[in-house]
C-alpha cells in the first residue's frame, strides 16, 4: 500500500508562508557592479556573517579559444598563472592563501577560465594585488612551462585515461556532437597537442586574452566596499589594454540533417556504455530552463524516469545519466548509461529512446515536474551557502550569460517552467532522427581487422612571439605584498544536545539563515561490525533500508523524498552506518517522517536484495578498472590487519555473494536502534525546533530490552609489505604508502593531524612539493590521516604515469623519512596550522559540513562541544611534538601498494623491493589482509 506522510503540530515551528512559491524560498544574491575606465568589471557582494572573503577573476577565454592544433591550451595556461610574476616568485600565491588559512584554485571550461581564492578577510588587499600582478606581469620561462605541461598531462592521464569512462565524457561526447564549432575539442586537450605547445604560444596567449577589458573581478564576503574600490583602483586601474582587439570565435555549428552512430573502444571499459546526444540552445535561450528541468526529470534521483525505468524496474542499465550542457555559443543535451551485465548497448539505446519518446508524446505529471524543480532549487540554496558559491554564480552569469543579474533571474525562470514547456523542449531539441549515438565498448570487443581510430593530424608549428615579456625581478627590487589587515572574528556554532527517552541522542546547531537544514541519523557500527566472512554487510544493509518499509515501497520512498527536494543518502564507513537528507525547513517534518520510517521498519524484500547485490557486484567490476579505486580498497585490509576492520567496507564479490536476508535483518537489529544512534540537525533551525521535531519523528521508536553492542576494537598488526596489483592497459598508476596512525580519541591525535599536514596536507605540503611542483610527476600528491573510533592509519601517495611509479614510491618514502630528520620550522608549522584551521572553518560553514563534523565527534566518542576547541588544539602542537610523531611514522611498519600496468614499473620496483607480491587484478579480493581469496 502507499505510504502517507504524516506531519504533526511540531511542523508549525518551521512552516513558511502558505503562499510562498518555490523561487521565493531561494533568497536572491545581492551585489553591486561597476566598470573601470580600462574595461575591467567589478562585482561585489558583502556578507558580514563570515570572517572570510573570496576573490575571483573570470576571463572570457576557454577551451573554445584554443589555437588550432593546440587543444588543451587554455587549460595549460591556467596552470601557468600560478607560477611567477614580475614581483611574485613561483608558488607565492599559495603562501598568500593556503599558508594563512585560505585556499586557491582555478578552472577552465569551454567558455571561460576563472581563478579564485577564499581566505581570511585580512588577506583581501594582498589578493587584489596578486591578481593584478598575474593579469599584467606574468613570467613564462622554460623551466616552469615544461614542469606545468607535465602536470597537465598527468591530470589528463588521471581524469581521462585512468578513469574507465573518462574518454567517453571528456572527449568523445563533444567530439561527436559538434562537427564545426571548437566545442568539439575537450578543454583538457590531448597529449599530442600539449606536447606541441611552445613558450611562444604561451606568451602570445597571455598577451591576447589576459587583459582588463576581458575580465570580471568578483569579490564576496566580509569587507568594506569603499576600501575595496580604492584597492581595485590602485592595483587594477593603471593596467592598460593591448591595442589589438580580442579575437572571438564566430563560427556557428550547423543544424543537423540526420542521425549518426559512432562506435568507440577503450582499453579498460568494464561495462559497455551508450550515449545519445543532440545539439542544444545557448545558456541564455528561453528554452534553457525547460531543458534543465527535463534533464532532472530524466536522471536526478531514484524516482527519475531513467533510473526508475531502466535501472530499477527493467534492470538493463547499471547507471544512467542526462545533462543539459548549455553554453555561450550553443550547447548539447545528452542521455546515456552503462549497460548491466547480460544486456547490450543497442538494447539500452532503444530503451533510452523510448523514454524520450514518452516525454514527447504526453506532458510530464505535476508531481514529477514539481519534484524536479524542487530538487534544482534546493541545489541552488546549497550552492549559495558559501561566499565562493555565490561569487561563482555571479561570475559565471556575467561572463558566460552576459549579465550578473541572471544569477537571480535564472532561478525565477526555472520556477516558472511548466509541463508544456518540458514537452515542447523535448520535441524541439530531441528528435530521434537528429540524435548522435555513441557506443563505447571495451577494446576486446573491437572486430578483428577493424581499423583503430585515425591518429590526430600533426599540430601546426608555433609562431614566434614578438611582444613584451615579463621577468622576475631580483629580490631587492620586487614590490612586497601589502600587509595583512584586521581580521573579523569567527563565530563557531554552539551545539545543543538532548537524549530522548528511548536513548536516541539529538544534537542541534543553528548555523545559517539560508533556508536549508541538514538532517543525519547515524549509528555506532559500520564495516567493523561486519560478521566474519561477510564483508559488505553494513554497507548493503544501509543501502537496503531505503528500498522498502512496512508502509512504503522503494519507489514510494524515492518519489516522496525527492518531491521534498531531498535524495535520501544512506551508507556506512568503518565506524558507523547513517542516513541523511538536506531540505528546505518547511519540508523538514515530512523528510524526518520518511527518515524515521526507513530507519525503523525496513523490510529487506528478496527482490530488493537481488537488485542491491547486483548493483554492488557491478560497482566492483567498474572499480576493477580504476587503479585509484583499487588502491583505496586495499587500505583497510592492510592497515587494520588483526582487527574487525581489516576488510574493505564495500566487501568483495565472494562476500557479497554469501550475504543473505537474515544477515541484513541481524545487522539492522544489532546496530540500527535508538539507544545506539545520534540524530544531528544543522542549518536554519533552532534547538527548540529540532528537539520537538525529533520527538515527533523518533520518540515512539522503542528501545530494545538488550543493551546496545559494544563498539568493535582491536590492535592492528601491520607487516611491511609491497603489493603490486596488475591492471593491464591502465592509463595511470596509483601509489600508496600505508602506515599505522592513531584513533580520534588518542591523546596524540592533534600531533598526528599536524604531522600529516606537514607531510601531505595541501598543495604547499612536502609531498606535493617533491612530486608535483619540483618534478611534475603527478597532478597532486598528498596524505590522509584516517582516524577512526578505535583504529587509525596514515596513507600517503599519488597517481602518476606507469613508468614513474617506482620513482614516486621512492619519493614518498624519502618525504616520510624527512619528518623524522628534524622538527618543522616555525614558518612551515604556522602555515600548515593556518591551512588546517582555514579548511575547518570552511567545512563547518555549511549546514551539511557542520552536521558531518558533529556526527563524527559523537560517533567516535568525543563531546560534540569540542567543535569549538579545534583551533586551540591545533595551535597547541609544538614542532617537537610533530617531529616525535614523524619519527613514530618513519620507524613503523608500512605497506606499499602500487596499482597499474605493472610491466612499465615492475623491474624498477623489484630492484629496491625484491620481495614484492604481484597480484593480477582478477585475483584481488579486499576482504582479507592478503588481498586474495586464498588468504581467507
Amino acid at each position: 500500500m502507499g505510504g502517507l506522510i504524516v506531519v504533526s503540530a511540531a511542523a508549525a515551528l518551521l512552516a513558511g508562508p502558505a503562499s510562498a512559491q518555490p523561487a521565493d524560498l531561494v533568497p536572491p544574491t545581492s551585489y553591486q557592479e561597476q566598470a573601470l575606465p580600462n574595461g575591467l568589471k567589478l562585482i561585489t557582494s558583502v556578507d558580514r556573517t563570515t570572517p572570510n572573503v573570496t576573490v575571483q577573476v573570470w576571463y572570457d577565454v576557454g577551451g573554445r579559444d584554443d589555437p588550432p592544433g593546440r587543444s588543451g591550451f587554455a587549460h595549460l595556461f591556467e596552470h601557468m598563472m600560478f607560477k611567477a610574476t614580475r614581483d611574485m616568485p613561483p608558488e607565492l600565491m599559495d603562501r598568500l592563501t593556503e599558508d594563512v588559512g585560505g585556499m586557491n584554485n582555478a578552472a577552465t571550461m569551454d567558455d571561460a577560465t576563472y581563478f579564485y581564492e577564499v581566505a581570511p578577510a585580512s588577506d583581501l588587499e594582498r589578493l587584489i594585488w596578486a591578481e593584478a600582478e598575474r593579469m599584467s606581469a606574468l613570467v613564462v620561462d622554460k623551466a616552469n612551462f615544461e614542469s606545468e605541461r607535465q602536470v597537465v598531462e598527468e591530470e589528463l592521464r588521471q581524469r581521462v585515461l585512468a578513469d574507465p569512462y573518462g574518454r567517453l565524457f571528456e572527449t568523445l561526447i563533444p567530439a561527436h556532437t559538434f562537427q564545426v564549432h571548437p566545442y568539439h575539442r575537450a578543454p583538457i586537450g590531448s597529449i599530442a597537442n600539449l606536447d606541441a605547445a611552445s613558450l611562444d604560444d604561451v606568451q602570445a596567449f597571455h598577451a591576447t586574452y589576459y587583459r582588463p577589458d576581458n575580465a570580471v573581478l568578483v569579490v564576496a564576503g566580509n569587507f568594506d566596499p569603499a576600501q575595496l574600490r580604492a584597492w581595485v583602483a590602485r592595483y587594477f586601474g593603471p593596467l592598460t589594454d593591448p591595442a589589438a582587439p580580442i579575437p572571438r570565435v564566430t563560427v556557428r555549428e550547423p543544424a543537423r540533417t540526420g542521425p549518426a552512430t559512432y562506435t568507440d573502444y577503450g582499453p579498460d571499459v568494464p561495462l559497455p556504455a551508450v550515449v545519445i546526444s543532440w545539439l542544444g540552445p545557448t545558456q541564455t535561450d528561453p528554452d534553457a530552463p525547460a531543458l534543465q528541468v527535463l534533464a532532472a526529470i530524466l536522471a536526478t534521483g531514484k524516482s527519475s524516469r531513467l533510473y526508475d525505468g531502466l535501472v530499477y524496474q527493467r534492470q538493463i542499465a547499471q547507471q544512467v545519466f542526462a545533462d543539459a550542457d548549455l553554453r555561450a555559443q550553443g550547447g548539447l543535451f545528452y542521455v546515456g548509461g552503462m549497460a548491466a551485465p547480460g544486456h547490450t548497448v543497442d538494447e539500452l539505446r532503444a530503451a533510452l529512446s523510448e523514454e524520450i519518446a514518452d516525454l514527447q508524446r504526453a506532458p510530464v505529471g505535476a508531481a514529477a515536474l514539481d519534484a524536479a524543480k524542487t530538487q534544482l532549487l534546493t541545489a541552488e540554496i546549497r550552492e549559495r551557502e558559501t561566499i565562493d558559491g555565490r561569487a561563482n554564480e555571479l561570475g559565471y552569469s556575467a561572463v558566460v550569460e552576459g549579465s550578473a543579474a541572471r544569477a537571480n533571474t535564472d532561478i525565477d525562470d526555472l520556477a516558472k517552467v511548466t509541463a508544456a514547456d518540458v514537452q515542447r523542449a523535448a520535441r524541439r531539441y530531441l528528435p530521434d532522427n537528429r540524435g548522435v549515438v555513441i557506443r563505447y565498448l571495451s577494446e576486446s570487443q573491437r572486430p578483428a581487422g577493424a581499423a583503430a581510430a585515425p591518429p590526430e593530424p600533426p599540430p601546426p608549428p608555433s609562431k614566434p612571439y614578438r611582444g613584451p615579456v615579463a621577468a622576475l625581478l631580483p629580490p631587492s627590487q620586487r614590490m612586497a605584498p601589502p600587509p595583512m589587515g584586521a581580521q573579523p572574528a569567527a563565530e563557531i556554532p554552539k551545539p545543543a544536545e538532548r537524549t530522548l527517552s528511548n536513548g536516541l541522542r539529538v544534537i542541534v546547531a543553528r548555523s545559517a539563515d539560508l533556508p536549508i537544514v541538514s538532517a543525519s541519523l547515524a549509528f555506532v557500527g559500520g564495516a567493523g561490525a561486519d560478521p566474519a566472512g561477510l564483508a559488505g554487510d553494513a554497507q548493503l544493509t544501509a543501502a537496503l533500508v531505503t528500498e522498502g518499509t512496512q508502509t512504503r515501497t522503494a519507489r514510494e520512498i524515492a518519489a516522496q523524498s525527492e518531491a521534498l527536494g531531498a535524495a535520501l543518502a544512506a551508507g556506512s564507513d568503518l565506524d558507523s552506518s547513517s542516513i541523511g537528507v538536506a531540505v528546505m525547513p518547511s519540508k523538514l517534518p515530512a523528510a524526518l517522517a520518511i527518515l524515521g520510517d526507513v530507519a525503523r521498519r525496513p523490510t529487506f524484500a528478496p527482490d530488493e536484495i537481488g537488485r542491491a547485490r547486483k548493483a554492488a557486484l557491478e560497482a566492483i567490476d567498474v572499480d576493477a578498472a580504476d587503479p585509484t579505486a583499487i588502491a583505496d580498497l586495499a587500505v583497510a585490509p592492510l592497515a587494520y590487519a588483526g582487527t574487525p576492520f581489516a576488510h574493505a567496507a564495500e566487501g568483495s564479490r565472494a562476500a557479497i555473494g554469501r550475504l543473505a536476508r537474515d544477515d541484513f535483518l541481524s545487522f539492522h537489529a544489532r546496530v540500527w536502534r535508538p539507544d545506539n544512534g545520534v540524530l544531528v540537525l544543522t542549518g536554519d533551525i533552532t534547538p527548540e525546533q529540532g528537539f520537538a521535531l525529533a520527538e515527533d519523528a523518533f520518540g515512539g521508536w522503542p528501545r530494545p530490552t538488550s543493551p546496545p553492542p559494544a563498539p568493535p576494537t582491536g590492535e592492528a598488526a601491520m607487516q611491511p609489505r609491497t603489493i603490486v596489483v596488475d591492471v593491464p592497459g591502465a592509463g595511470q598508476a596509483a601509489v600508496d604508502v600505508i602506515m599505522p596512525g592513531v584513533p580520534r580519541t588518542d591523546p596524540d591525535y592533534f600531533d598526528a593531524l599536524i604531522a600529516n599536514a606537514v607531510l601531505g596536507g595541501g598543495y604547499s605540503a612536502r609531498l606535493n612539493e617533491e612530486v608535483r611542483v619540483k618534478r611534475g610527476l603527478s597532478y597532486g600528491a598528498g596524505s590522509e590521516l584516517a582516524a577512526g573510533r578505535t583504529v587509525g592509519a596514515v596513507i600517503a601517495g599519488a597517481s602518476t604515469r606507469n613508468d614513474a611509479a617506482a620513482q614516486v614510491a621512492d619519493l614518498v618514502a624519502q618525504t616520510i623519512a624527512s619528518l623524522a630528520a628534524a622538527p618543522p620550522s616555525d614558518a612551515e608549522l604556522a602555515a600548515r596550522k593556518a591551512s588546517l584551521i582555514g579548511d575547518y572553518g570552511r567545512e563547518i560553514g555549511t549546514a551539511e559540513g557542520l552536521g558531518a563534523r558533529l556526527q563524527s565527534l559523537a560517533i567516535k566518542g568525543i563531546d560534540p562541544g569540542a567543535i569549538g576547541a579545534y583551533q586551540a588544539s591545533v595551535e597547541a602542537v609544538t614542532p617537537e611534538r610533530v617531529e616525535a610523531f614523524g619519527k613514530r611514522l618513519a620507524s613503523a611498519p608500512a605497506d606499499l601498494v602500487v596499482v597499474g600496468d605493472s610491466k612499465a614499473f615492475i623491474d624498477a620496483l623489484r630492484a629496491h623491493r625484491p620481495d614484492l607480491t604481484l597480484l593480477p587484478v582478477s585475483a584481488f579480493e579486499p576482504d582479507t589482509p592478503t588481498l586474495t581469496a586464498a588468504g581467507r
